[in-house]
């Protein structure tokens, strides 16, 4: 059985949204000032740790105009692994081994979590994270905290009427302030 993981950058205030620069959003770029070679080198053992990328449809457009572009071994695990896109408007992908899941996402993901093999990461995708963690198939999360308050934009966390409950496995504070956290749900 695979671990499902999710992986996000978050400000010190939850916020998640734009994180790298995609347009419309007031603070976008916010992660560049503090993106560092550790957190690289973080981000990059989580990517080659896992067998299957899931991404909503806005998180695939930014992962697909950006990493068939680039070289080195992130990249290569990214554009060669298997990855699932949660949409109802994305007919196909010519994006290598991606398969565009339009039905029911959590039944889908179920599946892939029985199957053997490596972990299933999920970066960004808010929308997708909250509907994964509304049906129990989260085990871990990996949130990189950075030292900022945004003020305003898409929260990582959904309003739930029940507390979300997990443990806390690691923590490591890098050089850059960012605070790598992973919890066990």
């Amino acid at each position: 059985m695979r671990d499902l993981i999710v992986t996000e950058f978050v400000s010190a205030d939850g916020v998640m949204e734009a994180p790298g620069g995609e347009a419309g959003y007031a603070h976008a770029g916010w992660v560049g000032p503090y993106f560092s070679d550790e957190l690289g080198a973080y981000r990059e053992a989580e990517q080659l740790a896992a067998d299957v990328l899931l991404l909503g449809r806005k998180t695939y457009d930014s992962f697909y105009g950006a990493w068939p572009h680039r070289d080195g071994a992130m990249a290569d695990k990214i554009n060669t692994m298997r990855k699932l896109v949660a949409s109802r408007t994305l007919a196909s992908s010519d994006w290598h081994d991606t398969t565009i899941v339009s039905g029911d996402v959590a039944a889908h993901v179920a599946e892939v979590k029985a199957e053997d093999g490596s972990p299933i990461i999920v970066a960004g995708s808010r929308s997708v994270v909250h509907l994964l963690l509304a049906a129990g198939l989260v085990d871990e999360l990996h949130l990189q905290v950075f030292p900022i308050a945004l003020g305003s934009g898409a929260r990582f966390w959904p309003e739930t009427a029940d507390p979300l409950r997990f443990a806390l496995v690691a923590s490591t504070e890098l050089p850059n302030g960012v605070v790598a956290q992973e919890y066990r749900l």
